[in-house]
């Protein structure tokens, strides 16, 4: 399994702004819905070049909502974006009866999750939109990793007939996927390969899973690196695999420890191979303001919890074999 080069950083809005506008001339069918966040979203890039196909609603999320189901039952393929907290939470009901329900085959696009919109607090950051969503019937989540994995996951979305919430960072973060790196949904990938534990990880903290991974190596630990960036339909095949080839388990997210991908893995483990397993992630707790890699640091979201979480599972794996 070849390893993954980390190379330059690249903010995951950027490049899904220029993935949109890439979409929109491929299909005249994408339209894009924007909640007057357009300039951060990115979605400004779309609008530019298709203004007959970009509609501001305005501060109306749930409206967006609704219009875009409207939009998707003439045939339309629309991306409402927004906040991630206003499209999970403020317009959740919507999204859950117009969207969810009728499986319409809208993209709810949540930029800014987790902490990266870091310098409004806790009132802006999103820390529970996993949860919400993958507790929603209907609805795929997908997280992608970095820019490259950004782009591939709007053209996916869009060729799935369904609806879809893609979670977005307004960060910029490290590349770690390349032009050839798989991207099925659904399908998780390994980054990294490794006999002595799994660090499965979503979204924008695999730069951090492999800079973990790579530490561990200099010291004889093997870890596989898995880049769930579909967390539902969760890819269980690939975690049952992961859980009886290496025998302990690290889930690593931006977000609440509680509902996100540890919960949906210990999920999956319990009705199949359950080993010891450790989660990284937001420990049950609102964030403050501050510069985002403060935040991640405050937050226990570096290489270095995770290196420590791997230590901690290994221990708890030599104990549940000395049985």
């Amino acid at each position: 399994m070849p390893q993954v080069e980390i190379r330059a950083k690249k903010a995951l809005r950027d490049a899904f702004g220029e993935a949109l506008a890439e979409l929109g001339r491929q299909n005249a069918d994408v339209v894009v819905l924007d909640a007057d966040v357009a300039h951060s979203s990115r979605t400004i890039l779309f609008g530019k070049e298709f203004p007959d196909r970009f509609f501001n609603v305005g501060i109306a999320e749930a409206n967006m909502m609704c219009i875009a189901a409207g939009l998707a039952t003439a045939g339309k393929i629309p991306f409402a974006t927004t906040f991630s907290f206003l499209a999970t939470l403020r317009a959740g009901e919507q999204v859950r009866t117009s969207i969810a329900y009728p499986k319409l085959n809208v993209k709810i696009c949540g930029a800014y999750a987790g902490l990266s919109d870091s310098y409004d607090g806790a009132t802006h950051q999103d820390v529970m939109d996993i949860a919400v969503m993958r507790a929603m019937p209907n609805m795929m989540v997908v997280a992608p990793a970095d820019a490259v994995e950004t782009k591939k996951a709007v053209f996916a979305v869009a060729r799935h007939d369904g609806p879809v919430y893609l979670r977005l960072s307004r960060a910029e973060v490290p590349i770690v996927t390349d032009e050839d790196t798989p991207f099925v949904l659904g399908r998780a990938n390994i980054a990294r390969d490794g006999k002595d534990v799994s660090i499965i990880s979503t979204g924008t903290m695999l730069s951090a899973a492999l800079d973990a991974a790579e530490r561990l190596s200099t010291e004889g630990i093997g870890a596989r690196v898995i880049n769930m960036h579909t967390i539902k339909p969760l890819d269980e095949e690939m975690i049952e695999r992961a859980a009886r080839e290496t025998g302990a388990i690290v889930t690593v997210e931006e977000h609440n420890i509680y509902g996100g991908l540890g919960g949906a893995v210990a999920e999956a483990l319990s009705k199949t191979y359950p080993v010891p397993m450790e989660r990284v992630g937001i420990n049950d707790t609102f964030a403050e303001s501050g510069k985002y890699s403060d935040l991640l640091k405050k937050y226990g979201l570096t290489s270095d919890n995770v290196y420590q979480a791997v230590k901690n599972v290994m221990e708890r794996k030599r104990e549940h074999v000395a049985r």
